[in-house]
């Protein structure tokens, strides 16, 4: 049993490693979408994959550690969460407290990353935005005018102006 806590605390950091990490990125990421850059949006996509791919694989390692833990201790592996193994480590205060920590910490930074990908999720937005509304501008701007012309029934018949920026004859 000792191990097993042991690789789960280990487990544990490596994902608040792999947490950090993306907020790392995160803020780089903001940078990224203020300066409407691209090309580094891209690479900053890419890195946060890969760590995304990681924190996967840790999770479901520390799931399959978690299960070992219940089956040791004859409870469902189902229902085995890291706050319901603190409560079975009551008598066991240095365990307790170690695993509480680190899940205290898992929580704080998960949290931090929320908050970032929430910010991110709006620059986003407001860029996406920003973009449609250049467009709407350019392709009004590129539109001619309607000239007042009706024909007998006093419907508009929706003649343009012309295109060129003169209308003069030579």
């Amino acid at each position: 049993m000792a191990s097993l806590m042991e690789e789960l605390l280990e487990v544990m950091a490596e994902e608040e490693a792999q947490y950090e990490a993306l907020i790392e990125l995160g803020g780089q990421k903001k940078d990224a979408v203020i300066a409407a850059d691209i090309t580094t949006l891209g690479e900053i996509t890419t890195k946060e994959q890969a760590a995304a791919s990681a924190l996967l694989n840790m999770s479901n390692k520390r799931t399959g550690i978690l299960n070992d833990m219940a089956t040791v201790l004859g409870k469902d592996p189902a229902e085995m969460t890291i706050t319901k193994m603190i409560g079975y480590l009551e008598n066991q205060p240095k365990e307790q407290a170690k695993l509480t920590e680190r899940r205290d910490k898992l929580l704080a930074v998960g949290t931090q990353m929320r908050m970032l990908n929430q910010q991110n999720e709006m620059l986003l937005k407001q860029a996406l935005e920003m973009v449609e509304f250049d467009i709407t501008l350019l392709r009004s701007a590129r539109q001619a005018p309607e000239t007042a012309n009706y024909d007998k029934n006093a419907y508009n018949t929706g003649d343009l102006l012309g295109g060129s920026g003169f209308d003069a004859k030579q």
